[in-house]
């Protein structure tokens, strides 16, 4: 009963430490969604080109390219930061705070977002396509006023959906010292028996994920309409 009412005491919670913590998950976020996004959409259409394309050198791309994207999506995120710890001290010179998690999260997060850009341009109709084709578009033309402007609701769906993942996944970063909510609730939370602060560590991670999925929701909506 006492640490219920300590859980709802909110005495241990300083605002300046949660709002620090709060910038560093957003900060993770925000640079691994964009990265992600990027990188999401060129190997989705690698992906996406390959399997269709029937030339000899597309069933090779396609399937170095698909078992790249399936090898990371399989790999347990916590186990992969420990996987890249010599790549990411290379890299970033620290595995510890903000950048140092940075690696892992776009490693981790890129082949998700491929996967469903894949799907998203499988969804788009053929008969546009073909029409494109039939009107001397070629490949880039298509994959860029055809593919990505007729898979743009999904493509944004599939990004809100990977951004969601990031924020549960910097609160696994946190665990190991990449900072921002997941450290705070660990480190400070757990480790010193504060469950007032793990608890408000809890309620800004939702809010969060709850403000991304309703801003994704909003724009692919209203790209919908268009």
């Amino acid at each position: 009963m006492n640490e219920i009412k300590e859980m709802f005491s909110f005495e241990h919670v300083k605002l300046d430490v949660l709002w620090q913590s709060t910038v560093e998950t957003l900060t993770m976020t925000g640079i691994a969604t964009l990265f992600s996004f990027v990188f999401g959409i060129i190997l989705g259409i690698i992906l996406f080109q390959s399997s269709k394309s029937k030339t000899k050198a597309s069933k090779p791309v396609y399937g170095v390219t698909s078992f790249v994207v399936n090898l990371f999506r399989a790999i347990p995120f916590i186990i992969l930061i420990i996987l890249l710890i010599p790549f990411t001290k290379a890299l970033m010179g620290t595995m510890m705070g903000v950048w140092g998690a940075m690696p892992a999260l776009i490693i981790g997060s890129s082949p998700f977002y491929a996967r469903l850009v894949e799907i998203a341009l499988k969804e788009v109709d053929k008969g546009v396509i073909e029409a494109a084709e039939s009107m001397g578009a070629n490949q880039w033309e298509i994959i860029r006023k055809v593919l990505l402007p007729e898979a743009l609701p999904a493509l944004i769906s599939g990004i809100t959906v990977t951004a969601i993942m990031l924020v549960g996944s910097t609160a696994i970063a946190g665990v190991i010292g990449a900072g921002g909510l997941g450290s705070l609730a660990y480190m400070v939370g757990f480790t010193r028996s504060q469950p007032d602060v793990t608890l408000v560590a809890t309620i800004v991670i939702l809010i969060i994920v709850f403000v991304i999925q309703i801003l994704g929701d909003t724009i692919a909506r209203a790209v919908d309409k268009r």
